[in-house]
């Protein structure tokens, strides 16, 4: 039995130790540098070969870009971020890539598609989202001295469906509907945009199936009944960890059978070009709706901007309008789950190494073979073995800075803003709010910090129930 798949290179002076993992095959793929040439290879565990197509040989003036990356090439026309992200994936997904690619650039100088989109973000999602100025949170990481930073809320948890999710999907279904595109799939972990999916699906008349770790779908049961309210059919999946990482693969191998008919409407700035880049542009209205406000506000730009990674849309729909910004922190917090030494966490570009999952090139956990290790979170929407390609390119260049936080401070924090603000936070942004604890302190008097609410806790009710004893 033989696959073949065609590779956009990676970073040609990369040199793997290891093996790279390929969950779109099954299979392992091993980059070589830059040169022009067809290579099999065969997995001694499966006995499934692969045979491997490098599309383009890497010219002396493509290669200068690595060495001096600028922001404004982020990605390249590969499709990389540095050495990170390119398309790793079958042939048979490598037409649709590139008509998704095509139809993306088109419709961004499309007014009449950019003025029906900004008009369904304005009247069906609500925004834009308030930045709201947490007096009471400001309050109590005020040192004793009176001195401390002022804290404000990107308040995504207000959006239609309680999350940033939102604006991907309806961008993305808006998108489908110009492909003439009528089934939608999706993969969801804590099911904030499985029930986004699922919501425009309904506004558009589209078909929608979505792929749920079945664990994930017992620890966030609220959403899998709201998404099968809203008319899409649940796929539970038992394979491998039944969390976000099967789910995803699992909507993969539907999106290769069904490639003519299907639209993946990816959740996160991971997987394949463009999907980094185009979900990265469908949230970089957060970033935007920040610069201005903070304007209006304090009449400047915030000092720092915290935002929980898992995948990563929601920090780098934040970070993205400000990444050319140099007086401006990007900070980073992942899921230290039970520790970082524990071997139960997702603190991908904290303790991950370079590989290839899901179609792109990025930091990854995994052990001395390759192999993905299984993540833990007690957060369904962070509980995912990789990250996207920009945030491990950001982490390498030194402009974002990236943390940890553990299960244990994340459910403090959950409770904290309950209590403080009267704002119930989601489990994936209470990970961002408990990195204040580390970050507030060292911060100087009156430094302005936007944390993104990135969603609300509701869906997180009956995990807090378990661990919290209130």
């Amino acid at each position: 039995m033989t696959a073949s798949a065609t590779l956009a290179l990676g970073n040609p002076s990369l040199d793997l130790a290891k093996p790279l993992p390929s969950s779109f095959l099954g299979v392992w793929i091993h980059p070589q540098s830059g040169l022009l040439r067809r290579v099999g290879f065969a997995s001694p565990s499966s006995g499934l070969a692969v045979s491997c197509t490098m599309t383009k040989e890497v010219t002396a003036v493509e290669a200068s870009k690595y060495e001096n990356p600028g922001f404004g090439l982020r990605p390249d026309s590969f499709g990389r971020f540095g050495r990170f992200g390119g398309k790793y994936v079958p042939e048979t997904l490598m037409y649709a890539l590139t008509e998704l690619e095509e139809a993306f650039w088109a419709l961004s100088k499309d007014e009449e598609f950019q003025r029906e989109l900004e008009g369904i973000l304005r009247d069906y999602v609500g925004r834009e989202s308030p930045l709201y100025f947490a007096e009471r949170l400001t309050e109590h990481y005020r040192r004793s001295d009176g001195q401390g930073p002022h804290i404000y809320l990107k308040r995504e948890d207000l959006n239609h469906t309680g999350a940033h999710k939102i604006n991907n999907a309806v961008a993305q279904a808006l998108l489908a509907k110009r492909l003439g595109k009528k089934r939608i799939i999706a993969e969801t972990g804590a099911g904030q945009h499985g029930v986004a999916t699922a919501t425009v699906c309904a506004r558009f008349g589209l078909e929608c199936i979505i792929y749920m770790g079945a664990q994930d779908m017992e620890r966030q049961a609220l959403n899998v009944f709201r998404m099968k309210l809203l008319g899409a059919e649940v796929r539970a999946v038992h394979s491998g960890t039944a969390t976000l990482k099967d789910a995803t693969s699992e909507a993969i191998r539907d999106w290769v059978t069904n490639v003519e008919t299907t639209h993946y409407i990816l959740g996160s700035v991971a997987g394949p070009h463009p999907y980094p880049m185009m979900v990265r542009e469908f949230h970089a209205v957060i970033g935007k709706e920040t610069r201005k406000q903070a304007l209006e506000k304090w009449g400047g730009k915030p000092d720092v901007l915290v935002a929980c990674v898992g995948g990563g849309s929601n920090a780098m729909g934040l970070f993205h309008e400000f990444v050319d910004d140099r007086d401006v922190r990007l900070v980073g917090v992942e899921a230290a789950g039970f520790g970082l030494d524990s071997g139960k966490h997702a603190a991908t570009l904290t303790k991950g190494e370079v590989g290839v999952l899901h179609g792109a090139m990025s930091y990854l956990l995994q052990d001395d073979d390759g192999q993905i290790i299984e993540p833990h979170s007690i957060s369904a929407g962070l509980d995912y073995p990789g990250v996207g390609p920009e945030h491990s390119y950001l982490k390498d260049i030194g402009r974002a800075e990236y943390f940890s936080v553990t299960d244990k401070q994340a459910l403090e924090a959950f409770k904290q803003l309950s209590r403080l603000e009267g704002i119930i936070p989601a489990l994936e942004t209470s990970h961002a709010l408990a990195y204040l604890e580390d970050l507030c302190p060292t911060l100087p008097d009156g430094s302005k910090v936007v944390v993104n609410c990135s969603g609300r806790g509701d869906k997180d009710v009956q995990t807090a129930i378990k661990h919290l004893h209130l």
